[in-house]
């Protein structure tokens, strides 16, 4: 079978619903009793260590009043924040776990917003429903990436954004899981895709070349594809790290996050179109 090109047998949902089940997207580790205040606060203060430039692609403080839907939504990190800064927030996670974790945290800050478990392959919702369509870290872990991103861009309105985070393949950490699983166990040839997708967090996880992004996200117009280095690129075990100094020398392009950022074109847009393609 092929998944999004790549020649790999296609996990099964239930195998990646099960992971996240398991253990949810930042909770390892984390010592206080699940669904306390200070469970939330310590994913959160964690997260912000790991991936401290989220709010700068998020830009949570622009979508006050704003309907925004985020697509694996995990515990409810970042809908929180969207949530905090006045956004009407609505978040969708495959992990019924996850999603509990998600609602209840929304109960725990005192706010307000829809949490549903489903499939970011078919988003139950109707089209030009939202404004902003937010997804850190999911689409890669689902086995037809290509399918979400279209269910984003159907549910959105004529003009509305999105923001996404996919896995880099051409990067320090795609470099480091081919040493370890591939150079070292004697496995040379084994491709970097078979790698992420046995042995990088949920069953199928993969990573994306920008040339592959700009294909997948080609209905949006005016996308942006920005390289982000992170934590993660100079890990050298689970949860050690080389100093922070050697972040700064390791060139932006070998980052492990790939940022999307595009519009949905304006009905407008797409009526001008339509006539000419009259004429």
């Amino acid at each position: 079978m092929y998944q999004d090109g790549r020649r790999m047998t296609l996990p099964d949902k239930e195998s990646v619903k099960a992971y996240w089940d398991n253990e949810p997207c930042g909770t390892g580790g984390i010592g206080h009793p699940e669904g306390s205040l200070e469970y939330y606060e310590a994913i959160a203060k964690n997260r912000d260590r790991l991936e401290p430039f989220i709010a700068d692609y998020a830009q949570f403080w622009k979508w006050k009043g704003k309907k925004v839907l985020e697509v694996g939504c995990g515990t409810g990190s970042d809908l929180v924040r969207f949530a905090k800064a006045g956004a009407i927030v609505t978040g969708i996670d495959l992990s019924t776990r996850s999603a509990a974790l998600a609602k209840h945290r929304l109960r725990v800050y005192g706010r307000r917003g829809d949490i549903f478990v489903g499939d970011a392959e078919e988003l139950p919702f109707e089209g030009g429903e939202f404004s902003m369509a937010y997804s850190w870290g999911c689409l890669h872990h689902t086995p037809h990436t290509e399918k979400a991103i279209g269910e984003m861009h159907r549910v959105l309105e004529p003009g509305g954004r999105i923001c996404v985070m996919l896995y880099h393949k051409r990067s320090l950490v795609g470099l480091q899981m081919y040493l370890l699983f591939g150079l070292l166990r004697g496995k040379p040839f084994r491709g970097l895709d078979d790698i992420l997708a046995n042995h990088h967090e949920s069953p199928g996880t993969k990573a994306y070349t920008v040339g592959e992004v700009k294909q997948m996200f080609s209905a949006f117009r005016d996308v942006e594809v920005s390289i982000q280095t992170t934590i993660y690129d100079r890990r050298h075990r689970r949860d050690r790290y080389l100093p922070e100094w050697v972040g700064r020398i390791i060139p932006r392009g070998l980052g492990w996050h790939l940022i999307i950022r595009g519009e949905k074109p304006p009905e407008e847009m797409k009526m001008n179109e339509g006539a000419m393609d009259g004429h």
